[in-house]
């Protein structure tokens, strides 16, 4: 399609662009303007290329175009001459170049097909249209046919041919039955591209005999029904599956040419049964996200926008249970023209250069053509001026006579796009279009944009002046854009006056005032506040405002963002809103709104409406922020701020914060500048320079902070001299031959003015030199080189600004860069302490030799060997750092008995130097380790075998062991102790002569010739006599022990009855006499909790029974032990009976069971121990 630029009838679309210029004419968009330039032909308005009409309707070709003067219109049919004039069914519009031809008054359309093209010429040059192909739609009726039923068995597919009359443009097509309604479709059943009717495989209910296909042609609105056809279907049991085969496309592989941008249509039906299911794929890559979409129950892949990189193979997959099938579409994606750039409209003034630049893409590569106000450029005049480069046209110097209109064609086998771009050169004086002395009008501290749109060919240069004698208008204060727009980014009071536009150009100069007023801003000072109101009661709201006096204000008064209701309660007056008779229905948020012509300020307070009125209570809250600030006594270096406090709310305020804004260097940056009492509502404030001040207050009561108040007009102070210098200054070398200088610099508003620049001086200290300075920007770095390595020298930094130097800055020292140390330290010497701690002492290295800052000195010590095992392991260096100028130092941690070396290194800001020769010294014998383990084995009647391991760590000649003992007896007594010296070179001892079933207790150490090293202790027991326990197993074991045993037991339970009896009755009466007295003595049994018998009290003596506990407080025996009788308390109880059979002492379960490796444990005593300790 045509690159197109127009003029509409209202000017408001006109856009001249340059492109690839030295120099760029923008027209403004000025009807005046726009009247009096002379401009080449432009096509604004075109029938499309293909141009299908109505035959029964007038053709209507358009061709609109614009242009300085008016263009004339011709036209040509199939490439030659069309004279409208001889043919009086053709007319053309007035002032226009669309041809009307009359049809519906004899003319027919299919005399007038044909290639159309409109040519647009003025004086400046001729524009062409597209070449429009006119052709008249067409709705041939069907071709008259005989159909034969269709008898299809059950399960077969079927396909109903529809084949329509090839119409312009083709038609759509839909299957109908007699009653206009559509046929149902499915996957089973559906309608190809081409318009037939698919069956994948029919059913009983598909037999019918009105199937019917229609075309409907859109440019005609007719439609046309082919005759309809019928389909039964006869069944056949059983009914036969049938894998898929494809009814469409045939055969396994097709191809598809599609043109880019177009959508791309893939068809794939199935036969089957059951019916199958289609799926596709794209082989090697993936369906375009977001463009493919698939129709017709997937039986249609649709892709739309396609490009070249959708070429491929797409397959379709054909699937049931008996099978699959597939056919492979093989795309390729070719592409019509184009436009990569499209040739842009050029205006020059004389003597400028420019170019044209067409672009296009296809697929195939289309071919550049170039016209000349619709000639080919090869056969159009010359010019002189003009050079074409393929797809370039270039222009040098041109003139006036160079102005023409230039046409582009790019064009392959599948269309062409058609471009017109005009050179227009025009040499024109200034014109300024901004009307004579117009009035703006801004609010204080509001950007004002002031007009001056202008023209001019070649283009003017523009220059602002204030007042009628100003000076040109400069600075930072003024932004100036390439329309002529003057803006002040921040409109101030002194910024009223009178602004003149001066535009000049080579032809000549023209200037134009306009007037600027700044206004007061509009403020509500007194703003409506929250209100809690009971039903039934009345409401004000206020709402006064301050303005500016040239300004009138209006005010409108909202609820909840719409407007007041019209209700007879709502009064409004000049600052206040008040609602009578309030309900429940007024609650929710009013809002005041005040509107001038410049600005437009608004506040809002909600209003509740309650049941019953609020509880009185006093509402303590953050004040509200103050207002209306205000600058007075302006000065270089200080300024007086006021305001006013806003309200307290029920809490005093305490103080005022003020901070500022740097506009200039930190603009929405807010700092901190001075806190002032809360009774104070103005202050005199301190400026540095070159700083566009704002300030803003901060009201403070006990609840808290205000919200910052509005801030204050904005005061830019003068440029000075910087203050100060900047801070830590530092002078460190990074290499062993620079000096780095490094400085903190001074922020925005310290730099006093522009330009600022920090001058850096440096000379080597305590050498006769001069001063060398270099001058840098604004950084923070300064790198000097070739310095010698680590001398000290002089620095300062000292700022200054285009306007001078700030004062002689404080000078500090500094050192070039280290290197690493080149002597070691001298004279190492070594005093052993003792077996684990040593001394070194070395000299000191000299200062020179350090070669930098002396940071300190490391100690790298290692263990050689034991001198105990005379073995070497892996060495393990460890590292001392002792700082500053330290000559001597401690190494804590050695081990004894071993072979160390050492040595010194000096450490400076680089690093180590190199290490003093190696040291060696030992350390003395200390007292070993514990042995490694002590073992006690094979233990008999009388002795016990020792085993040991020698000391992990020896620290030194072992000269022997010392061995000691002792026996521990039931009550874990410890007995005599008997020490014994072992030799070094022994590892195991039998100890005879010990007693038998005797625990004994063995504590054993190592020696060295420093003393006895760390014990390691070991129990263990002998065994008992073999013919006892023998005698006593024998005894356990006989028959008449047993029943002895039982006769005992028998006894002592006869002998407690007895004993019940005689406390129960009280007094010593004989058991039958007792047993006739009370049948039903109380006798109370053994307590179970606590395992003691029950305390029985005779009326004359009172005597209690002693309480007997079962288990000691070390074990808990259980309930069920007690059934052993006697034996079962162990052995060490002295049981004993009072002559009334009362059993007296304590019954003890407690067997101490010697325990092995020294540990306790609890075991039940063994019958024979216990019948020991009973006999």
């Amino acid at each position: 399609m045509m690159k197109k630029k127009s003029i509409s009838a209202s000017k408001a679309s006109l856009v001249f662009f340059l492109c690839q210029m030295i120099s760029a004419l923008d027209v403004p968009l000025d009807s005046k303007l726009l009247e009096e330039l002379s401009q080449p032909p432009t096509i604004t308005q075109q029938s499309p290329k293909d141009y299908i009409v109505d035959p029964r309707e007038n053709i209507v070709i358009q061709c609109e175009a614009k242009g300085k003067p008016p263009p004339s219109f011709s036209w040509t049919r199939n490439g030659t001459h069309f004279d409208i004039d001889k043919d009086e069914q053709v007319t053309m519009k007035p002032n226009s170049g669309t041809l009307v031809i009359n049809i519906m008054n004899g003319g027919k359309a299919e005399a007038y097909e044909g290639v159309y093209q409109c040519t647009a010429r003025n004086e400046r040059g001729a524009a062409i249209s597209n070449n429009i192909v006119i052709r008249p739609s067409r709705s041939p009726l069907w071709t008259k046919e005989k159909l034969e039923p269709n008898q299809v068995r059950e399960g077969d597919s079927l396909v109903l041919h529809c084949r329509p009359p090839v119409g312009l443009p083709p038609p759509i097509i839909f299957w109908m039955d007699n009653a206009f309604q559509r046929l149902p479709q499915s996957e089973r059943v559906s309608q190809g591209l081409n318009g037939d009717l698919y069956f994948s495989n029919v059913q009983p209910e598909d037999t019918r005999e009105d199937y019917i296909c229609y075309a409907r042609f859109n440019h005609t609105q007719t439609i046309q029904q082919k005759q309809p056809i019928s389909v039964k279907v006869f069944s056949t049991k059983p009914v036969t599956e049938r894998p898929p085969i494809l009814l469409t496309p045939t055969g396994t592989t097709s191809n598809k040419v599609e043109l880019r941008g177009n959508v791309l249509l893939l068809e794939c039906i199935a036969a089957g049964l059951p019916t199958p299911v289609i799926r596709w794929i794209k082989e090697g890559g993936e369906l375009p996200a977001n463009r493919t979409f698939f129709e017709n129950f997937k039986k249609t892949l649709k892709i739309i926008d396609v490009s070249e990189a959708d070429s491929g193979n797409y397959k379709c997959i054909a699937r049931n249970i008996l099978g699959s099938t597939h056919h492979v579409i093989s795309v390729t994606v070719k592409a019509a023209p184009y436009w990569i750039t499209a040739p842009r409209n050029l205006v020059l003034s004389p003597g400028e250069d420019g170019t044209l630049i067409c672009r296009a893409n296809g697929n195939p590569k289309p071919s550049i053509s170039w016209l000349a106000n619709g000639v080919p450029i090869a056969i159009a005049p010359e010019d002189p001026s003009r050079k074409v480069d393929g797809d370039t046209i270039i222009f040098s110097a041109v003139q006036e006579r160079s102005s023409a209109v230039y046409q582009c064609n790019a064009s392959n086998e599948y269309g062409y796009l058609l471009a017109n771009a005009f050179v227009n050169v025009l040499a024109e004086p200034p014109r300024i279009l901004t009307p004579a002395n117009k009035l703006y009008q801004v609010i204080l501290d509001s950007p004002a944009l002031i007009d001056c749109a202008y023209f001019g060919s070649p283009k003017p240069e523009i220059e602002w002046f204030k007042g009628v004698k100003g000076s040109i208008l400069r600075g930072n204060e003024y932004v100036f854009h390439d329309n002529g727009t003057l803006e002040i980014p921040a409109a101030q009071k002194d910024s009223t006056g009178t602004y003149t536009c001066v535009a000049r150009n080579e032809l000549g100069k023209i200037q134009n005032e306009v007037q600027l007023e700044v206004k007061d801003p509009t403020m509500i000072i007194k703003q409506p506040e929250y209100k809690v109101i009971q039903r039934y009661g009345h409401v004000s709201f206020e709402c006064i405002i301050k303005h500016d006096s040239t300004l009138i204000p209006t005010v409108i008064w909202l609820k909840d963002n719409d407007e007041l209701p019209d209700d007879e309660r709502f009064l409004v007056g000049k600052d206040n809103l008040t609602i009578m008779n309030v309900t429940d229905k007024d609650d929710g948020t009013y809002t005041c709104i005040v509107n001038t012509t410049l600005d437009s300020v608004s506040a809002s307070a909600v209003l509740t409406v309650v049941a019953a009125p609020p509880t009185p209570a006093i509402i303590y809250a953050r004040p509200n922020p103050p207002f209306d600030l205000e600058l007075t006594g302006q000065l270089e270096r200080s300024i007086e701020l006021s305001w006013i406090p806003g309200d307290e709310n029920n809490s005093p305020i305490t103080s005022f914060v003020i901070e500022y804004e740097d506009g200039l260097h930190e603009p929405g940056v807010w700092h901190y500048q001075t806190e002032v009492p809360g009774s104070q509502t103005t202050v005199q404030l301190k400026l540095s320079p070159y700083v566009n001040y704002s300030f803003r207050v901060i009201a403070v009561n006990e609840i808290g902070r205000s919200q910052p108040s509005e801030p204050s007009e904005q005061y830019l102070t003068k440029s000075a001299n910087p203050d100060e210098n900047p801070s830590n200054v530092q002078g460190i070398g990074s290499e062993p031959d620079n000096l780095v200088i490094t400085w903190e610099s001074l922020k925005g508003f310290q730099s006093n003015g522009p330009g600022l620049q920090y001058k850096v001086s440096w000379r080597q200290k305590d050498v006769d030199d001069e001063w060398t300075s270099v001058v840098v920007a604004n950084v923070s770095k300064y790198i000097v080189s070739g310095t010698p390595t680590f001398v000290p020298y002089e620095i300062k930094v000292q700022a200054l600004n285009d306007l001078g130097y700030a004062p002689e800055p404080s000078e500090v020292i500094g050192h070039s860069g280290e290197d690493l140390p080149m002597v070691a330290p001298g004279n190492v010497q070594v005093h052993v302490i003792n077996s684990t701690l040593a001394k070194v002492h070395w000299d000191p290295v000299p200062l020179k030799s350090v070669r930098g800052h002396l940071q300190g000195y490391k100690v790298y010590y290692w263990k050689v060997q034991s001198l105990s095992r005379r073995s070497k392991r892996h060495i393990e260096k460890k590292i001392l750092t002792f700082r500053g100028n330290k000559t001597f130092g401690m190494l804590p941690g050695l081990e004894p008995y071993s072979s160390y070396k050492l040595n010194v290194r000096v450490v400076n800001g680089k690093g180590e130097g190199p290490a003093s020769p190696d040291k060696v010294f030992k350390t003395p014998e200390g007292v070993p380790s514990s042995p490694s383990f002590l073992k006690i084995t094979n233990p008999t009647l009388d002795s016990l075998t020792l085993e040991w391991g020698s000391p992990t760590h020896p620290n030194g000649v072992l000269i022997s062991y010392i061995l000691k003992f002792q026996p521990i007896n039931n009550t874990h007594e410890l007995g005599p102790l008997v020490e014994i010296r072992i030799p070094a070179n022994e590892s195991s001892l039998i100890l005879k002569n010990l007693n038998y079933s005797t625990r004994y207790k063995f504590y054993f150490n190592a020696q060295t010739s420093v003393g006895s090293g760390s014990q390691i202790t070991e129990e263990a027991v002998t065994i008992m006599d073999e013919a006892m326990a023998s005698r006593q197993v024998d005894i356990a074991t006989q028959g008449w022990f047993i029943g002895l045993m039982c006769a005992v037991a028998l006894l002592i339970l006869i002998l407690l009855i007895v004993c019940f009896i005689r406390r129960n009755k009280g007094g010593k009466y004989p058991v039958k006499e007792k047993e006739d007295a009370h049948a039903d003595p109380e006798i109370q049994p053994m307590k179970e909790d606590d395992g003691t018998f029950g305390e029985y009290s005779d009326a004359e003596d009172h005597k209690p029974l002693k309480k007997g506990s079962r288990t000691p407080s070390d074990r808990t025996v259980k309930k069920e032990d007690s059934d052993d009788s006697l034996v079962d308390y162990g052995e060490g109880v002295n049981g004993q009976f009072n002559e009334d059979g009362s059993f007296i002492g304590q019954y003890s379960g407690k067997k101490e069971k010697e325990p092995a490796e020294g540990n306790e444990s609890s075991e039940a005593p063994s019958p024979v121990n216990a019948m020991n300790s009973f006999v």
